[in-house]
């Protein structure tokens, strides 16, 4: 019976110990996306909808996006690299000429030079 015990005591500490390093892999940040609309939201959010990618929120007032991803799935650039290929522009990559082409006129956004950090 003691023995069941200390089995089910590791057995718990492991468990929650496994927990607590999952989560630390967790970060959150926010970034400048441009876009126009309720459309744009919907792109922009879907666009980052993979693997890693635990939240995704992208205000249409601020232009700001917020992720809660885990860094050993993915990183913030790879993240900011999906939305550019959606076609929109953010603090890190120019978005995709193509894919901005594509985009319906409502979502086209005034394109500004850009600038790398």
């Amino acid at each position: 019976m003691r023995f069941l015990a200390v089995i089910f005591s590791v057995f718990i500490f492991g468990l929650f110990a496994c927990n607590s390093t999952a989560s630390s892999a967790d970060k959150t940040e926010t970034f400048k996306v441009w876009g126009n609309c309720e459309k744009c939201k919907v792109t922009i959010e879907n666009s980052v909808k993979v693997d890693g990618v635990k939240e995704q929120d992208w205000n249409v007032e601020s232009k700001l996006m917020t992720v809660k991803f885990d860094t050993t799935k993915i990183t913030l650039s790879g993240i900011q690299q999906l939305i550019a290929k959606a076609g929109y522009d953010n603090d890190g990559f120019y978005g995709d000429d193509y894919a901005y082409a594509k985009l319906d006129g409502c979502c086209q956004y005034d394109r500004k030079p850009f600038e790398m950090k």
